[in-house]
């Protein structure tokens, strides 16, 4: 298949405006610019029919503010900071501290409902750890010296229950790296309020945990078994891991061992991945070039299951395959030419309009390489996000803008997800009608009570609930810092007020959090279910606060200079090069 990114001169395009109609604490009706697609493909690949037409003759984007580091820079994106927007969401995770201290520290997870605290990651206190590169972002000295001294305190021997290594390492391990990074780098004058003793227990329990961790891959392969147990730590003899729970350690993995100078680390997780990198068999492992399949059996490092997506089970492989590059460009170069080639195969085989709202763009996920399916979740809104960051981070100019204009398109897709219900508030997942293909019974149109709502918003509901999930803001903070445009600040804004309508709990007039709510086309979310996600402070609160908030060392950069790259969990780790 010819590739679809070349080294051509960069396509010119105007900066039109995007068609979106705010209105904040209201809902938000969106007209978004059809998507291309990007281009003939030729013949389709062995494993599978390319997708015909696919809409790629139509015209994509334009968007304001489309630059790169590629470009002569000579219009880089303005930002415009919303003090009174950032300082509410600052106070909204202030009363989620509050109400996680009162009830549930040091325990790892907050019922708001009830007031109460129990332990579902290990009783090291989750949500204190996930909590504190938010709460150093926004300068809670107060929150900050109460984690670390809780910190200190971890017994991270001490468990009864099964430890999960992709969890452990996303939560835990990366909110330590990324403290760690934060106090000895753009805040190290604040970090002169401690002893330097404090500093270093940070990642002397890094180190404690990913040692406690490192049985994982004690396999032949090196493919790691994702449930553990300690004392003394041991694997579960699983006979298969996913996708993304491997894909998704090799950033704080190596993160640890350049900060350490113990190169155990790194080695251990990049083994793993370098079966992703190279996939075998490619009959299963590799159905489209650069989608990977989404199980692989930890013994022979085969790959066993050939169906996959971007959702969920295999979404931060490809989220992480950018972030290394961006970590590391003269190091993981490699990863970066396999994200490509993941792009050009989602173009090809997986982009769908829909037939209510053709100009509605996502992605469907595949069955065994040669069956689409129409549905789509929360998590995958990631991806508009990735794209978008692999766009400032291109080789051309023209891979920049299509990289983009992608991204832009996702990203504006899973906003009418939020602004088409009742709640504001998408959905975990969701349906549509693809415009392509003939209707059948894998592409049929919704029930007939989502008829008229089909019609009118391009998807339907396939399940209601929203568990305080982050991946539409943060795929509107990239949207917003690669174009500058304050619409995405304005869309974001509006989410949170939704969200804070419907998922804030208050009792007796006090607040208790935030719970996930039961059916986001219901009044009120319909009902909370009492559970408050430890990433709900780590990810949501950051990224809305982030895109309101001043420039900063943290803050994503277009044209070079960025010093930090957000994990999967958005903890931001200091960069290899380029900061």
């Amino acid at each position: 298949m010819r590739p679809l990114f070349g080294s051509g001169s960069p396509l010119l395009r105007t900066w039109a405006a995007i068609l979106l109609t705010l209105t904040l604490l209201a809902r938000i009706s969106i007209a978004l610019p059809p998507s291309t697609g990007g281009g003939n493909h030729g013949p389709g690949h062995r494993f599978g029919p390319q997708r015909p037409g696919n809409g790629h003759n139509r015209q994509q984007g334009p968007y304001p503010n489309n630059n790169n580091n590629n470009n002569n820079n000579n219009t880089l994106p303005r930002y415009r900071p919303h003090r009174a927007r950032a300082e509410a969401v600052s106070r909204a995770f202030q009363n989620s501290w509050d109400a996680y201290y009162k009830y549930a520290f040091p325990r790892d997870s907050l019922r708001p409902v009830r007031g109460e605290g129990y332990d579902d990651r290990n009783g090291w206190g989750a949500t204190a750890v996930d909590a504190l590169s938010t709460a150093l972002i926004m300068g809670k000295w107060e929150i900050v010296d109460v984690i670390l001294g809780h910190v200190q305190t971890i017994d991270f021997d001490k468990t009864d229950d099964d430890v999960s290594l992709f969890e452990t390492t996303i939560r835990y391990l990366g909110g330590l790296i990324s403290a760690y990074d934060l106090l000895t780098g753009p805040l190290k004058t604040q970090a002169t309020r401690y002893p330097p003793s404090t500093i270093q227990d940070i990642l002397t329990q890094a180190v404690r945990l990913a040692d406690n961790l490192k049985v994982a891959f004690h396999t032949p392969s090196g493919i790691p078994d994702n449930i553990l147990r300690f004392n003394p730590p041991r694997t579960t003899n699983s006979t298969t891991n996913g996708l993304a729970t491997i894909g998704t350690l090799v950033l704080e993995w190596t993160r640890l061992s350049d900060i350490t100078g113990n190169p155990e680390y790194a080695r251990l997780a990049q083994t793993a991945e370098s079966h992703l990198l190279s996939p075998q068999p490619p009959s299963i492992g590799e159905p489209f070039p650069g989608l990977l399949g989404s199980d692989v059996n930890i013994s022979t490092g085969l790959f066993v299951s050939s169906s996959g997506g971007w959702g969920g089970g295999s979404d931060s492989f490809y989220e992480y395959l950018v972030k290394m590059h961006v970590y590391s460009p003269s190091r993981f170069g490699a990863y970066r030419d396999r994200f490509l080639a993941a792009t050009d195969s989602s173009l090809a085989y997986l982009l769908s309009h829909s037939t209510a709202r053709p100009d509605l763009t996502y992605l469907a996920m595949w069955e065994n390489a040669t069956t689409l399916h129409f549905v789509s979740e929360h998590l995958a809104c990631f991806s508009g996000g990735t794209f978008l960051l692999a766009a400032l981070h291109s080789p051309t100019p023209s891979t920049s803008t299509r990289l983009t204009n992608l991204g832009l398109d996702l990203t504006t897709s899973c906003l009418n997800t939020y602004t088409s219900t009742l709640t504001h508030i998408g959905p975990e997942s969701f349906r549509w009608q693809d415009s392509l293909l003939p209707p059948s019974r894998l592409n049929h149109l919704p029930p007939t009570n989502q008829s008229a709502f089909h019609r009118a918003h391009g998807f339907w509901t396939a399940s209601p609930g929203y568990v305080l999930r982050p991946e539409v803001f943060e795929s509107l903070y990239y949207a917003y810092r690669a174009t500058g445009d304050a619409r995405f600040q304005d869309a974001a804004w509006a989410a949170f007020g939704a969200v804070e309508r419907a998922c804030a709990v208050v009792v007796g007039g006090r607040s208790r959090g935030y719970s996930s709510v039961r059916d986001v086309d219901w009044v009120g979310g319909g009902g909370w279910t009492d559970f408050m996600e430890s990433f709900w402070m780590a990810e949501v609160v950051k990224y809305a606060y982030l895109i309101q908030a001043e420039e900063a060392p943290w803050q994503v950069k277009v044209g070079g200079g960025g010093q930090f790259v957000f994990n999967t969990e958005a903890h931001p780790i200091r960069v290899a090069e380029g900061g």
